[in-house]
């Protein structure tokens, strides 16, 4: 009994040090996945994402993972955002993002936002450092 108690203790404080660790911003999409700048014409998948250029710190993101929620809209539209988040690979630049923006594949953005939205706002935080292995 104790034990389930401490797991879920655990669970709760895991998820509030998840949640004091994001970082606010925004996020866009692309649809042309390679070439990249951490990859080359090596397709990746496309659970991806540019990182601008103060998050990409000279390459040093690429094969971060990122987790992300979207918060809300920039503008005026209906329903903007949808539940929960996506995790995402940095695979590529966004050199013209802003230093809180990351540009998201479609399909990511899509997981979380209404492409029709165009830029959502969004919660995002570094999600266990590095894929290994084959890409997702």
């Amino acid at each position: 009994m104790a034990i389930n108690r401490l797991m879920i203790v655990l669970i709760i404080a895991s998820g509030l040090i998840h949640m004091a660790s994001a970082k606010s911003g925004k996020a866009t999409f692309y649809t042309e996945y390679t070439p990249s700048a951490c990859y080359e014409n090596k397709h990746e998948g496309t659970m991806i994402a540019a990182a601008n250029p103060s998050l990409y710190n000279n390459g040093k993101a690429c094969g971060q993972r990122y987790r992300i929620r979207c918060t809300g809209g920039t503008n005026h539209g209906d329903k903007p955002c949808r539940n929960g988040h996506v995790t995402v690979k940095i695979v590529d630049l966004c050199p013209d993002c802003a230093s809180n923006q990351l540009d998201l594949s479609k399909q990511a953005f899509s997981k979380i936002g209404n492409p029709d939205a165009g830029v959502i706002r969004i919660n995002y935080s570094l999600n266990g450092g590095r894929y290994v292995g084959s890409s997702n």
